[in-house]
């Protein structure tokens, strides 16, 4: 179910079973608000807490994770974009920045203005990219508000979603073992919608339809 980055230590049967539900907590707070937690496996992490739950002998009722997983979820979005709201313009307005510049906080300005709420949600479930997120949705300038509301949805979504999947569906070989792999696949046919109405606004952009009006100023002879 896991990788090489996320083996040993990071296992997540390994910190669940070793540092109970605190261990959770910080996993998923530093994942979501710190940019050193990109590593740390979030959906695997959710799951196994959700399979170990479903166990005759429980490390903590379902409920408990139901509730403080989003919690823990939700307040590491917020720290992320805090960060990229202090920190982040002088980030992108260094001089020397090669892959971090004035153009990528452009594009990111026009991309969260654009899907701005529905990528926090869906940022959530794809590795790596829930870590920046919020981070660029404050460097951004993303409005508070915005990001408050979707944030909230997106970890109630993915911090009680994901557990309770593993809850119902942990005894299932192939869900457990492809988990990531799954929410992933649920994410692209999410924004699929997206992306075809990207490509047609696109394609309207550029058709040669755009014919010159008549000219109205010409007077009779």
């Amino acid at each position: 179910m896991t990788s090489g980055l996320t083996g040993g230590v990071l296992d997540p049967s390994t910190l669940v079973g070793t540092f109970g539900l605190i261990g959770l907590l910080v996993a998923l707070f530093v994942e979501t608000g710190l940019l050193i937690g990109f590593f740390l496996p979030g959906d695997s992490l959710l799951f196994t807490a959700g399979v170990l739950v479903a166990q005759a002998d429980p490390f903590v009722p379902l409920w408990v994770i139901l509730v403080s997983a989003p919690i823990a979820a939700a307040l590491g979005d917020q720290c992320g974009y805090m960060i990229g709201r202090a920190a982040g313009p002088a980030v992108f307005d260094r001089p020397g920045a090669k892959r971090l510049g004035p153009a990528q906080l452009a594009r990111a300005q026009s991309f969260f203005d654009t899907y701005g709420a529905r990528t926090i949600v869906l940022a959530r479930f794809v590795p790596v990219v829930r870590t920046l997120a919020p981070v660029m949705a404050g460097a951004s300038g993303m409005k508070y508000r915005t990001f408050l509301v979707y944030n909230i949805i997106g970890a109630l979504t993915w911090g009680a979603g994901v557990p309770m999947l593993g809850y119902l569906l942990g005894g299932i070989p192939f869900v457990r073992n492809h988990i990531e792999i799954i929410l992933i696949a649920v994410v692209a046919l999410s924004i699929l919608p997206l992306a075809v109405n990207y490509l047609r606004s696109r394609f309207r952009g550029h058709a040669p339809f755009n014919r010159p009006d008549p000219d109205t100023s010409m007077s009779p002879h």
